[in-house]
């Protein structure tokens, strides 16, 4: 049983005017015009992506993993498609000061069986010493393939913080398509289900009604205390180790602040 209020719309302060419904909907479908434009722009991209051309690289250079030295060619796990995922890495430090960005991209990543299923093949790559990479691998619980690319040339082993994908043919192995920044976005779930919330993402950046919450700084809610604030003081660490077994308090980062 619904109820209907007594005044439907009195405005509240901070927050979306208050309006019946079919004003609302009224006004969900003129929006809904506009993400309509912007789905087919985005299929028209993607059919120009598909189209850029490539470059082929020895396939052969090895990356380093769980079972030692491999040949790069062996990521695409037979498969003729491969998405990698370039993790940043800060050597020597603790778990919680390694990049906030690219766990919560990696953190949304960790499934990959419906690539599978579409015959591609997914895995991350990072330049940390694999001793300190497969600590942080078995800590975080991640279960997707993880390989030290460490000294590895291009377009292997440069550009971390980047989406990456590489096609195979027999024993040749080719780059298509690599996007950062913004760009790799598209992983991460919860940054399109905040982008459809009132107050959206909680960022300066955002474009908000004026009296609405203030924004912070980008990314701010990607780190946090124990206690569940955001900061980037000497106690934090990205949100998701938080769940992880054995976390404590934390006295250092390991490194000097969250963009060094």
């Amino acid at each position: 049983m619904t109820t209907t209020p007594d005044a439907p719309t009195t405005p509240l302060p901070g927050r979306p005017p208050v309006v019946d419904q079919a004003t609302w909907q009224a006004a969900r479908d003129e929006l809904l015009v506009r993400e309509k434009a912007h789905t087919r722009e985005g299929d028209a991209i993607a059919a120009a992506r598909r189209r850029l051309p490539m470059v082929e690289f020895d396939g052969t250079v090895e990356v380093v993993g769980p079972d030692g030295p491999v040949p790069f060619l062996d990521l695409f796990e037979g498969r003729d498609e491969l998405v990698v995922y370039k993790h940043m890495w800060y050597d020597g430090a603790p778990h919680q000061g390694q990049c906030e960005g690219c766990t919560t991209a990696a953190w949304h990543l960790k499934d990959a069986d419906y690539l599978h299923a579409r015959g591609v093949s997914f895995a991350v790559l990072t330049t940390g010493r694999w001793e300190e990479v497969a600590s942080y691998v078995a800590f975080m619980g991640y279960t997707q393939p993880w390989y030290s690319v460490r000294d590895v040339d291009a377009p292997v082993g440069d550009g971390m913080g980047h989406l990456t994908c590489f096609l195979r043919e027999g024993d040749r192995a080719f780059l298509t398509y690599s996007t950062t920044g913004r760009g790799c976005e598209r992983v991460n779930g919860s940054l399109g289900l905040l982008d459809m919330t009132p107050y959206g993402r909680g960022e300066a950046w955002e474009d908000t009604p004026e009296g609405w919450p203030k924004g912070d700084n980008a990314c701010w809610f990607w780190r946090s205390d124990a206690e569940g604030g955001a900061t980037w003081g000497p106690t934090s660490r990205p949100v998701p180790q938080w769940t992880r077994p054995g976390v404590t308090p934390v006295h250092t980062l390991g490194r000097k602040g969250p963009h060094s």
